[in-house]
């Protein structure tokens, strides 16, 4: 009898030394921290989420536990961000235009043809020199939180109800643009009208005609449903669709210096993987509309949307400040 409960007396142990050793020591301490993104699953930034997610909980040896929160579930972006200063969220992906609003010069990524090509942004992006100086610009002219990554949803484009060809097409029309001061000057140039809002109001704004175009990734078109209020996308690819990912100040100051280098490296997989990914993604999209019947007018004349916004490149960074004209040049001697 003895000898056949000694088993399940050392298993009864062993269970018993393994809880110990979970909440005994706080580096063993099973901890969940929230990362908050304003856009559905099935996107760039879900992709984000789940590179940084798995890569932590790895390093940590799942002591750190990454609980996602996307589609806004804790505001929009302008929102998360106070959220994330406040340390109220530990862990977002924010466009680099919505980021202008605490940081102005995190305008300088949203500037029109900035970037060439799709290899161009996931070279850029991925680069230290880069990332370094956009760290250093929010730890500069912000509080509250920090970059620890660089991430993407591809490059914007136009949709409407209506074809757009060239610059002239957009002339007088009324445009959803983020509220950076960058978009406040392009789409002007081009001739059309900006309108500011939330994205989550994008869609009734193109239903009931309060805009005439938005403008965002092809991915973010068709998970978004925009396709069914304006029907037509075109091709344009005036913007790349950059994001920083943040970290708040409040849990980065309480994480151990080991704690700190898993965060940042999992942070890396983020740099380096997910805008490649995301660049898949539009292009899966793309063919999903296609199937669906959504116009794709793909031979716009960027040329002529280009032409206008060049002499800008330099003149806006200049305007936004030092650390926009060091990022705009770093990124613009990438080959």
């Amino acid at each position: 009898m003895i000898a056949r409960s000694m088993p399940r007396f050392l298993n009864g142990l062993a269970a018993v030394a393994a809880m110990l050793f979970v909440t005994g020591a706080g580096a063993q301490e099973v901890k969940h921290y929230r990362f908050a993104y304003d856009q559905p699953r099935n996107t760039g930034y879900s992709i984000a989420g789940d590179l940084f997610a798995e890569k932590l909980k790895e390093l940590s040896k799942g002591t750190m536990i990454i609980d996602q929160y996307p589609g806004a579930q804790l505001g929009q972006e302008p929102q998360v961000l106070q959220l994330v200063k406040a340390g109220d969220v530990e862990f977002s992906i924010i466009s680099s235009a919505n980021t202008a609003t605490i940081s102005p010069q995190a305008g300088v990524m949203s500037l029109h043809y900035l970037f060439r090509d799709e290899k161009h942004v996931v070279k850029g992006l991925a680069d230290p020199r880069v990332f370094e100086a956009l760290r250093t610009m929010i730890d500069e002219t912000t509080q509250g939180l920090h970059v620890i990554a660089t991430g993407s949803q591809g490059v914007r484009h136009m949709y409407s109800r209506k074809e757009i060809h060239n610059v002239g097409d957009i002339k007088g029309a009324k445009v959803r643009v983020q509220a950076t001061a960058t978009e406040d000057t392009m789409f002007p140039a081009y001739g059309a009208q900006t309108v500011h809002m939330p994205f989550g109001s994008v869609y009734t704004s193109l239903q009931t005609g309060v805009v005439d175009v938005a403008e965002n990734s092809i991915n973010v078109y068709l998970v978004n449903k925009h396709y069914e209020v304006a029907p037509v996308l075109n091709i344009t690819e005036h913007e790349a669709n950059n994001a920083l990912v943040f970290i708040s100040d409040k849990l980065w100051q309480s994480l151990s210096a080991e704690q700190k280098g898993w965060v940042q490296t999992a942070a890396n997989e983020i740099s380096t993987k997910e805008p490649a990914k995301a660049f898949e993604l539009e292009r899966t999209a793309a063919e999903k509309l296609k199937k669906m019947g959504v116009k794709i007018v793909d031979n716009v004349d960027k040329k002529s949307f280009a032409a206008v916004a060049d002499p800008y490149l330099d003149k806006l960074a200049k305007e936004l400040g030092p650390h926009a004209e060091k990022v705009k040049d770093l990124i613009r001697s990438i080959n």
